[in-house]
């Protein structure tokens, strides 16, 4: 458990690191830096990419281990999870689909680009990231610890998890969705409200870890899982901050980003959208 806290840990302080290639200067509120040239993967990346594979792949061995500790009866961790994480999951799924389009849905009504935009990036990251953990879940079809009521960790059966979801455990979509978003926020925040850093990502990335304990003892995840889950969520969350803000112009956010919601008149509103040209 505690080498998941500190991998949740480790991202927003490589978050806060300017990377080679980026010549922002970051100020509150400053938008006319995302024009600024970013390299999109550096070898920060391939150490954090580095990091996660060999947790992962450590956690392989003790996976059994470790789930038989989380349903010990007698364990006052046990307890304390058990009381942290009620509720904890649905937070996540579906709500941070409903948290990220509410955000933009507000930002574009009352006109707060911002908001908008920590709104949508969100979004698009949890997206990105569900995406490539379904592709993953189905390829490898890991069966859920429950299945073998926690003895058999390696059971794996390639394309399995494409036709039954008790084989879609590795990795964890809870935990990708969670660290998803924590990561997209972090990094909206550090380039917006950077002396709100050190408030929001111990939260956000806080509860994304409390997602992949949970997920881990409501019998639903074994250790690697959660470990993948948050490697996948993390990348994906900076990486469409990071390419967003590095091409502004990029036509998905000309669609979304420019939309137009305005009263009718009539009591309603109407929607627009400012299609790109070809």
């Amino acid at each position: 458990m505690a080498l998941l806290l500190a991998v949740a840990h480790a991202a927003p302080l490589y978050a806060q690191q300017p990377e080679p290639g980026d010549e922002r200067t970051v100020t509150p509120h400053d938008t006319s830096s995302a024009r600024s040239h970013q390299t999109l993967f550096t070898y920060r990346d391939a150490i954090l990419g580095a990091g996660f594979t060999g947790l992962t792949v450590a956690m392989l061995p003790l996976d059994r281990r470790l789930a038989e500790r989380l349903h010990e009866r007698d364990s006052s961790f046990n307890r304390f999870i058990h009381r942290t994480t009620q509720g904890v999951e649905y937070v996540t799924t579906p709500g941070a689909y409903v948290i990220g389009v509410g955000l933009y849905a507000y930002g574009r009504l009352a006109h707060k680009p911002d908001v908008a935009d920590v709104g949508w990036h969100g979004t698009e990251a949890v997206l990105l990231a569900t995406a490539m953990t379904g592709i993953l879940k189905g390829a490898v079809g890991r069966a859920r610890p429950f299945v073998s009521n926690d003895t058999n960790a390696h059971d794996f059966r390639f394309g399995g998890g494409f036709t039954n979801s008790d084989r879609q455990s590795f990795p964890s979509g809870h935990t990708t969705t969670a660290f998803a978003a924590a990561a997209s926020v972090t990094s909206e925040v550090r380039r917006l409200y950077p002396r709100a850093l050190w408030i929001v990502a111990p939260v956000m990335y806080g509860g994304a870890a409390l997602t992949g304990l949970a997920r881990m003892y409501h019998n639903k995840h074994w250790a690697s899982d959660v470990v993948l889950g948050a490697a996948v969520g993390t990348f994906s969350g900076l990486k469409v901050v990071r390419y967003s803000h590095a091409h502004p112009d990029n036509k998905v956010d000309r669609i979304i980003l420019r939309t137009v919601v305005a009263p009718d008149g009539n009591g309603g509103a109407y929607l627009g959208f400012a299609l790109p040209a070809p």
